[in-house]
């Protein structure tokens, strides 16, 4: 498997926004599958909104232990060759702000029920990985490589809000090139979702991208200097 593995793990973890969540059912230890929306913490630990009233729910609140399974083969005619990724981890209850922003700001639709008594925010603590690239390009993951150390990354999640807030006020023509041209993602209505130290999200109704930094950022500053470096990209594509 090639060294570039931990970076496609990542990144199906990051822009896919759905995934296949098992868990262990309380009465008899049976594998329950279950599609679940999905968003990640800064530093890339995927968080999930899921009601008490659900089966999936109820498993992980009796055993904590769970998989969630990003395919990212949609849409390939051959799908096996297409890569997916099943992250292993604990999955528990969290209450921290910046997770409810991350995953409202990806999942606007989920606002109508975030704040319902029977929902709550849980992250899964990623342990390893099993990475499916391809034929022949499969590896296991492990945990410093899925949450790598980014170091102090305090002030871009506090920043995260304002400089997506500024993104789609004043610069949604750059938003729209990073997703027509950089991610081949036709259509309008495109808004930035998130950043984090290795890129950022956009979404539109139906669909959602991601854009990769040339560089890992830790500051809202390095993240704006990497922001305009992918426009001028983009615009050089256009421009041949």
């Amino acid at each position: 498997m090639s060294d570039d593995s931990p970076a496609i793990a990542r990144d199906l973890i990051r822009r896919l926004p759905t995934a296949t969540l098992s868990t262990r059912t309380a009465d008899g230890g049976w594998p329950y599958g279950s599609l679940v929306l999905v968003a990640t913490d800064t530093d890339g630990s995927p968080i999930l909104l899921i009601s008490t009233l659900a089966q999936h729910t109820r498993n992980l609140m009796a055993d904590a232990r769970a998989s969630l399974l990003f395919d990212g083969t949609v849409g390939l005619d051959k799908r096996l060759t297409g890569a997916r990724i099943t992250v292993l981890g604990e999955a528990r209850a969290c209450d921290e702000p910046s997770v409810r922003a991350r995953f409202l700001a990806r999942h606007g639709s989920a606002a109508g029920y975030a704040d319902f008594g029977d929902f709550s925010f849980w992250r899964l603590t990623s342990q390893r990985a099993h990475l499916v690239a391809g034929f022949g390009r499969i590896t296991w993951v492990e945990q410093d490589e899925l949450l790598p150390d980014f170091g102090d990354i305090s002030e871009l999640g506090s920043a995260e809000a304002d400089v997506i807030a500024h993104m789609n006020a004043d610069h949604s023509d750059a938003v729209a090139l990073y997703a027509n041209i950089l991610c081949r993602r036709p259509g309008v209505g495109w808004r930035l979702t998130g950043i984090d130290p290795e890129g950022a999200d956009m979404a539109r109704p139906g669909d959602h991208c991601r854009i990769t930094f040339d560089k890992h950022v830790a500051t809202a500053e390095a993240a704006r200097v990497e922001l305009v470096r992918k426009v001028k990209q983009a615009r050089a594509m256009i421009s041949g």
